[in-house]
């Protein structure tokens, strides 16, 4: 067995964002308007022992990794400096206001 590759914070977001595209509604509705079937060689997906063929779904403009991940960093995961820790009820009525 090889060896296991170190959690970074960028691996955990890469590998987090990647769950959340395999469970998405957009990701989904692109598999059911193909029937679950290649687009390119018509193979149709299949789990069935000797028949199995996953079917992934390509973004046909790529996805931006690093831009996605710098976004995050920019806007959700900031320096614990600009940060402020609130109640549910004072954090409810600052959003409230904006």
């Amino acid at each position: 067995m090889g060896k296991k590759l170190p959690h970074t914070p960028r691996s955990q977001i890469v590998s987090t964002l990647r769950r959340l595209w395999l469970r998405s509604r957009e990701r989904a509705a692109a598999v059911k308007r193909e029937s679950n079937t290649c687009q390119c060689c018509d193979k149709k997906g299949s789990v069935a022992k000797g028949k199995e063929c996953k079917i992934e779904v390509h973004h046909i403009n790529g996805v931006e990794w690093d831009e996605l991940i710098c976004l995050i960093y920019r806007h959700l995961l900031v320096n614990p400096k600009y940060l402020k820790v609130q109640c549910k009820d004072c954090h409810y009525k600052h959003h409230e206001g904006s």
